[in-house]
């Protein structure tokens, strides 16, 4: 329930409106709760503010929200259309989803909300006592003072904002983020996966598109429940076609799942229009090498940015490599449920075919990236060797067929000799 429940937290988080909409909605109730504190004995206490302060106060903060949320939502979107453009596309929802942006938004319309309800309130005599007065002024000062403080931070973000370098950091935090999921439940938290199984129903998904999240406890349930074997077919990330099944059942008794079953369990697989970074790190990755392989195209010609990604990437992988040092995943806590882990050759085609290619032409490119496979070779993992060796030298072709200077071809073969 709680993973659910912060799957559908982080979409509603990529909904602009979002918070906009509950600041109102608190903005509006603390205008009328004011009212409320005439029934007590406040108005003995407090010292008596005059209405014509309030509402000038109110008018004034009035007039200058409605053009500070305008100004916000279109710095907001210039700095999601340059994200798009000097990264990737695929980006923009990690962009959007940003804090200190959404928060000021929220803050600026929620004030203007706030200003307009309470002066049509005074101005209608709705707060008739010492007590109501008081309070409502002291709510404008505290808004005032949000707004002030909110428009300092949002400043110093907005400069950054959409900004490559601090795109490139979005999307490692959520890959570094599916990755350690991913860690921490390998195969989904169910058990090895070598296969469809023999005799097995195949279960389709109710939608075209990718696979964004697995419901792997909700497998485990319906396979309790009905004495089922699940053997998982389609990762998070994987694209769902009419004819391709997300899920094989074996039923323990004798006979088949029942349509039932493969109801529920089509239900456990959520798939949408597009990839998102929660349980797949695959995408993450390509996203990176998307942003690179951009930076190295002519009409951008940055190959800086792609050998600062292929940094990136180096710390991805070893990260990824430490899942080999935790605790023992050879079986997971959904015993009913089986799924195949991630490829590693999988990863290093997302994360590196992209920057080989397009970076063939660039010598100082291709060297790193052949510095960087060397590194990862050395992390002691298998199949991440063999895989960095792959990549090395299908990179040292791509270099040979597009340098012509012999010294720089000479340098990119110095580089790729550990893959000899």
């Amino acid at each position: 329930m709680w993973e659910h429940l912060s799957f559908v937290f982080k979409r509603l988080r990529e909904r602009l409106w979002i918070k906009p909409l509950i600041v109102c909605v608190l903005s509006i109730g603390a205008v009328f709760l004011a009212n409320l504190t005439d029934m007590t004995e406040l108005g003995r206490f407090v010292p008596e503010i005059t209405r014509e302060s309030t509402e000038t106060l109110l008018k004034i903060m009035a007039s200058s929200m409605l053009m500070m949320a305008t100004f916000a939502v279109a710095s907001m979107v210039a700095a999601y259309a340059s994200a798009s453009r000097s990264a990737t596309p695929r980006s923009f929802p990690l962009i959007i989803a940003d804090d200190v942006s959404q928060n000021a938004l929220s803050a600026f319309t929620g004030a203007f909300i706030y200003c307009v309800v309470a002066l049509v309130a005074l101005m209608n005599g709705f707060y008739g006592g010492r007590a109501s007065q008081f309070i409502l002024f002291s709510l404008t000062i505290v808004v005032l003072a949000i707004i002030v403080i909110t428009f300092i931070r949002w400043v110093d973000n907005i400069a950054r904002l959409g900004r490559l370098g601090q795109t490139i950091d979005k999307v490692e935090a959520a890959t570094a983020e599916a990755i350690r999921e991913r860690q921490s439940a390998p195969r989904l938290g169910g058990v090895a996966a070598f296969g469809p199984p023999d005799g097995g129903r195949a279960v389709f998904g109710k939608a075209i598109g990718y696979v964004q999240r697995v419901d792997a406890a909700a497998l485990q349930t319906r396979a309790a429940a009905s004495q089922l074997r699940i053997v998982v077919a389609a990762l998070p990330g994987a694209f769902c076609m009419p004819n391709r099944p997300v899920a094989w059942v074996i039923r323990e008794a004798s006979g088949s799942a029942s349509d039932e079953d493969a109801e529920a369990i089509a239900a456990a697989f959520v798939i949408g229009g597009s990839r998102v970074f929660d349980q797949d790190p695959r995408f993450g990755l390509l996203v990176l090498s998307e942003t690179a392989s951009r930076a190295l195209s002519p009409a951008v010609n940055d190959p800086g940015t792609a050998i600062g990604v292929t940094g990136t990437l180096v710390r991805l992988f070893v990260m990824w490599n430490e899942r080999g040092k935790a605790d023992d995943v050879s079986t997971g806590k959904f015993d009913r449920v089986a799924a195949p882990e991630l490829s590693v050759a999988d990863m290093f085609d997302d994360a590196f075919t992209g920057i080989a290619r397009d970076g063939a032409g660039f010598v100082e490119v291709i060297v790193r990236l052949l510095k960087a496979l060397e590194s990862l070779a050395a992390t002691g993992d298998a199949a991440m060797r063999d895989n960095a060796l792959r990549h090395a030298r299908l990179a040292l072709v791509r270099a040979e067929n597009a340098l012509e200077v012999p010294d720089d071809l000479g340098a990119v073969r110095e580089a790729a000799r550990f893959a000899e």
